[in-house]
């Protein structure tokens, strides 16, 4: 297969780390080019830099994204509309409206998309998901602690600051519950964003999840998940991410979604029913 030519909008810590090296290791992929706010900070990503994002559309078929979420929804627009495949980050967006509009731009361009929620691109994670379906589950809790919104964090950035956990990391959380005990109908949620905020998710079929977000503790990040079921328990934490493989299995998906212009299931339309769910849990805890 032909590697897709990726254009990488962004050059912040996360682009450094992940995307650009990902993105131009291949082979799936070739990093065609990148386009940032501040072109100097795309310096050093070994590749092509733009001062104008159309004309990084010119040269590639396809477009990840590595920007604060209200970015991404206006940029992942113009895009989608320019023809190109997305490689999305989550969240889909900062807020409803902005998720609504991504997706409804993929709908009426119908280019391909998928969504960098990075825990399912793990061998370890999908193990455990095959594992948990067939417990006939009833029930799940998963926590997400970390330091991310601390001064000393290369994560503490303005976006994160001001909305907290459950747009951060609750999306992952999110979706993993929904994955294992089925689709998330419900949603309440207590406590608060910048200090610990808990969510119980009801699920098709009866099931209930409790998720514990907060990314102001000290200390080393602690993440898992543990399903409980009539034939048993099956548990998944981060470590399951650890090692090499979890980005270039992304990308090599996301390559044959471009290629073969199917549907990924971690598509713009799955972000966005994340983002619904987020944004009425964090109605809940503003009102």
């Amino acid at each position: 297969m032909e590697p897709v030519a990726v254009g990488l909008v962004g050059a912040g810590p996360w682009a450094v780390r992940t995307h650009a090296p990902v993105l131009a290791a291949g082979p799936h992929t070739r990093l065609a080019g990148v386009w940032a706010r501040r072109p100097e900070a795309a310096a050093g990503l070994g590749a092509p830099v733009y001062e104008r994002l159309e004309e990084l559309f010119d040269v590639c078929e396809a477009v990840a994204f590595a920007v604060p979420p209200a970015v991404q929804a206006e940029l992942a627009v113009r895009a989608a509309r320019a023809g190109k495949a997305l490689l999305l980050e989550k969240p889909l967006a900062a807020d409803l409206d902005g998720a609504e509009r991504v997706a409804e731009a993929v709908a009426e361009t119908g280019v391909p998309s998928q969504m960098v929620f990075s825990w399912r691109y793990a061998e370890g994670v999908r193990a455990f998901l095959t594992a948990a379906r067939d417990l006939a589950p009833f029930g799940a809790h998963a926590a997400y602690v970390s330091g991310s919104l601390r001064p000393e964090s290369p994560f503490a950035t303005p976006w994160r600051l001001a909305r907290g956990a459950i747009l951060d990391i609750g999306p992952h959380m999110i979706d993993l519950v929904d994955a294992a005990l089925g689709r998330v109908v419900g949603v309440r949620a207590r406590g608060n964003v910048l200090g610990w905020a808990g969510l119980m998710l009801e699920h098709e079929g009866g099931a209930l999840s409790e998720i514990s977000l907060c990314m102001s503790a000290p200390g080393e990040r602690h993440a898992a998940v543990t399903v409980y079921g009539e034939n048993g328990r099956a548990t998944v934490d981060h470590t399951a991410l650890s090692g090499d493989a979890v980005f270039p299995a992304m990308a090599a998906e996301f390559a044959g979604t471009v290629r073969e212009r199917s549907p990924h299931p971690l598509d713009a339309a799955h972000g966005l029913r994340v983002q619904r769910l987020i944004a009425a849990a964090e109605a809940q805890l503003t009102s």
